[in-house]
C-alpha cells in the first residue's frame, strides 16, 4: 500500500463517520469505535473552535510576512519545548509497558485501562490549558482589532465554554462506564482492539503536535502579559510614592514573575489570566521559600500582589484574608497592604 493511499485511508477514518463504522463493522468492533468516537467528537469540537481562531491569526500573519523570516528561531523554540517534555515521553514509555503487561492477564488489563484513564485526564487538563491559552490569544487579537472593551464583553461566552467543557467531561465518564460494561466484548476482540489503539495513538500524536505548536505561541503571549503586569503594578506603586523596578526572579527552579525591591520595601507577586484560590496559597509558599533559601530578596516591608484578568469572588475573599493586593488594568479588587517582616 502506498504512503498516499495510507494517508487517504487514515483521513477517511478520521473525518468520515459512516466510513469508519463500515470499516469497524467489517473488523467486528463497531460497538467499541462508536464509544471512542464520542471522545473524538469532543476533540473535533475543540479543533473547530481552534480553526476559527487560526483563521483570525492567518489574517494577521498575511499582514506580517516578515515574521516568518524568523522561522529558524521558531524551530529552536520547538526544540527547546521538546527537550522540556521529557516527562511526557516518559509517561508514554510507561504506557507501552502497560500495553505489554496487558497480555499477561485480566488483572493487568484493568491496570492498563486505569493508566489510559489517567492519560485521558491529562488530555482534558491539556485541553483546559489550551482553553486558557485561547483566552490569552483572543485578548491579543481583540486588542489589535476591536480593543480591550469588546474582550470584556465576551466574558460570559468564556464561562459558557467552561460549562460546555464540564458537560463534555460528564459525557466522557459515561463512556468510561459503558466501556466497563462491555468488558466481555473487549476480551473477545482484544487483538483487533490493539490495532485500533495504534490508530488512536497516531491521532493522539497529531493532537500533541498541535498542542506543542500552540504552546510556542502561548509562551510568546505570556511574556506580553508579564510585561503588562510589571507596567501596571509599577505605575500604581509610583502613584503611591513607591518607586520599584519590577521583573521576574528565580529561587532554584521556582519562578516569581513579579518581583522588585527598593530601600526597605520589596514586592512579591504573580500574574495569571484567571485567579483561583490555589494561586493565593502558591504565592504564600513562594514567599516562605524566599525566607528559607534566599532571604536577601526580602525587606522590612513586604507588598504581596497578584495581577489577573479574571478574578473569582472566592479568590477575592481569600486574598483579603492574606493581605494580598489583587488588581487588573481596569480595577483593584482588594486594597494594597504593606506587611512588616
Amino acid at each position: 500500500m502506498s504512503v498516499d493511499l495510507k494517508k487517504e485511508f487514515l483521513n477517511l477514518l478520521e473525518r468520515d463517520v459512516e466510513f469508519r463504522y463500515m470499516v469497524a463493522g467489517y473488523l467486528g468492533f463497531s460497538e467499541i469505535i462508536k464509544k471512542i468516537d464520542g471522545i473524538y467528537v469532543e476533540i473535533k469540537n475543540l479543533r473547530e473552535e481552534q480553526n476559527k481562531l487560526w483563521r483570525e491569526i492567518k489574517e494577521l500573519r498575511e499582514e506580517q510576512r516578515k515574521l516568518w523570516e524568523n522561522q529558524n528561531r521558531l524551530w529552536e523554540e520547538v526544540k527547546a519545548l521538546r527537550e522540556g517534555q521529557n516527562k511526557l515521553w516518559e509517561n508514554q514509555n510507561r504506557l507501552w509497558e502497560e500495553i505489554k503487561a496487558l497480555r499477561e492477564g485480566q488483572n493487568k488489563l484493568w491496570e492498563e485501562i486505569k493508566n489510559l484513564r489517567e492519560e485521558q485526564n491529562k488530555l482534558w487538563e491539556e485541553v483546559k490549558n489550551l482553553r486558557e491559552g485561547q483566552n490569552r490569544m483572543w485578548e491579543e487579537i481583540k486588542a489589535l482589532r476591536e480593543g480591550q472593551n469588546r474582550l470584556w464583553e465576551n466574558q460570559n461566552k468564556f464561562w459558557e465554554e467552561v460549562k460546555s467543557l464540564r458537560e463534555g467531561q460528564n459525557k466522557l465518564w459515561e463512556e468510561v462506564r459503558a466501556l466497563r460494561e462491555g468488558q466481555n466484548k473487549l476480551w473477545e476482540s482484544q487483538n483487533r482492539l490493539w490495532e485500533e489503539v495504534r490508530n488512536l495513538r497516531l491521532g493522539r500524536e497529531r493532537l500533541w503536535s498541535e498542542v506543542r505548536s500552540i504552546k510556542v505561541t502561548l509562551d510568546r503571549l505570556v511574556v506580553s502579559e508579564e510585561e503588562e503586569a510589571w507596567e501596571v503594578v509599577g505605575y500604581r506603586l509610583r502613584e503611591l510614592g513607591i518607586n520599584v523596578k519590577l521583573n521576574r526572579v528565580f529561587i532554584d527552579d521556582v519562578e516569581i514573575n513579579i518581583y522588585g525591591a527598593s530601600d526597605d520595601t520589596c514586592v512579591f507577586g504573580e500574574t495569571v489570566v484567571r485567579l483561583g484560590s490555589s494561586l493565593i496559597y502558591e504565592l504564600e509558599e513562594k514567599i516562605g521559600l524566599a525566607r528559607e533559601k534566599k532571604p536577601t530578596l526580602l525587606r522590612p516591608k513586604l507588598i504581596k500582589v497578584i495581577y489577573a484578568l479574571v478574578v473569582t469572588p472566592q479568590a477575592i475573599e481569600l486574598a483579603k484574608e492574606h493581605g494580598i493586593w489583587v488588581l487588573s488594568i481596569r480595577q483593584e479588587y482588594t486594597p494594597l497592604i504593606i506587611h512588616s517582616l
